[in-house]
């Protein structure tokens, strides 16, 4: 009797200590810490490293690799993060063409998908990917406001050859047509290019009023200071990819006066204090500053902050229904996602439904330029 009782003991805290494990979340990353992204990703790898170890009262693990870049290492992490780490969630990547290609394993294994770079997806597969970012329609329609305040009639554009660049040309026609402005000239150049010249000369042969750069991170840099160096006395205007101090740093005064949408964490403390994004805006930079010193801050990784807040919302809600490590949490977390309603990220305030899984509206873009090699709103 005592041997079947002891026996029974045994069993049940085996099943207790398993149970315990089986409710810890694991969440998986993959970042573009290295590669030609790696500007942007690094501030993301360092701000999951800031994030809290408990979420819903359950203990949450990242699980945090670098795809460098590329989509085909992308696509290993995530096959990895699902297979071998069975995660509840996956948020990545950096840029465009590595979270694109994150999603087709997200959606494979119905996994949840917080990606950090903006992009369209499939119709079938967007049920399972949230998008932090702002998207490329929000951004275009701010700059094509300014343009025409600004009496700017022709722009030339010149953006990366993927789908960042080609989203961001779509985008810019539609509102640069809606304001009766017209885009005269189209170049594009690769992420990882050291001349433009041939695409600068184009451009300036257009002599458009200005040029709007679809890059991100310090690549955006290159087709500027060309057409600068070649000439072009137009205005410049840049999308919210570069903002980030490796932009400035290596841009310096060839990236003066360039005009762009950013989400609000970047300029916290130049917004009203009526401004939702503000207060959390200023706490995540509070912590971020603290362990990577003043003005480190990164709208990049505030996106990663947005995602933290969205699961910090989301699953006490999906531990309703299922516990951690199984499919039917991934597919309750998707859901909790997809209701998430009137929370204020750092980038703006997220309203996520079945139609849109960005959230965002016109309180994520604000418009800023460089002026003494720092960042400023514009009024």
């Amino acid at each position: 009797m005592k041997v079947k009782r002891l026996a029974l003991v045994q069993a049940l805290a085996l099943v207790l200590a398993t149970g315990s494990a089986w409710a810890d979340i694991t969440i998986g990353v993959s970042v573009s810490a290295t590669g030609p992204a790696a500007s942007l990703g690094i501030p993301e790898k360092q701000t999951f490293a800031l994030l809290p170890q408990m979420i819903g009262g359950e203990k949450v693990k990242y699980v945090v690799l670098d795809d460098a870049t590329d989509p085909s290492t992308a696509v290993k992490n995530a096959r990895k993060l699902t297979s071998e780490d069975k995660v509840d969630a996956i948020i990545g990547s950096t840029a465009t063409p590595t979270s694109i290609a994150i999603l087709e394993v997200a959606f494979e294994t119905k996994t949840p998908q917080i990606s950090m770079a903006p992009f369209a997806p499939a119709a079938d597969k967007a049920p399972w990917v949230f998008i932090t970012p702002q998207n490329f329609t929000q951004m275009a329609i701010a700059i094509a406001d300014h343009m025409a305040s600004h009496n700017i009639k022709t722009i030339g554009f010149i953006g990366y050859a993927d789908p960042y660049g080609e989203l961001w040309l779509k985008a810019m026609q539609s509102a640069a047509d809606a304001k009766g402005i017209k885009v005269s000239a189209v170049e594009r150049f690769q992420r990882n290019d050291t001349s433009v010249a041939g695409q600068a000369l184009k451009l300036i042969a257009a002599k458009p009023d200005a040029v709007l750069i679809a890059g991100s991170g310090t690549p955006a840099v290159l087709p500027q200071s060309t057409l600068i160096e070649r000439g072009y006395k137009g205005k410049f205007y840049q999308t919210h990819g570069i903002a980030n101090r490796d932009f400035l740093r290596v841009g310096g005064k060839n990236v003066e006066g360039t005009i762009f949408p950013v989400g609000p964490m970047l300029l916290a403390e130049q917004l009203p204090d009526s401004h939702p994004s503000k207060k959390p805006a200023l706490e995540y930079i509070k912590a971020y500053e603290a362990a990577h010193g003043a003005n480190s801050r990164s709208t990049f990784g505030g996106h990663g902050w947005d995602a933290y807040l969205l699961l910090n919302r989301a699953v006490p809600e999906a531990l309703k229904k299922a516990k951690p490590g199984s499919a039917e949490f991934r597919v309750a977390l998707r859901d909790a996602l997809e209701n998430v309603k009137e929370l204020p990220g750092v980038h703006g305030v997220f309203n996520m439904s079945a139609s849109d899984h960005n959230g965002l509206d016109r309180r994520a873009a604000v418009m800023a330029t460089v002026e003494n090699g720092d960042w400023k709103l514009l009024k």
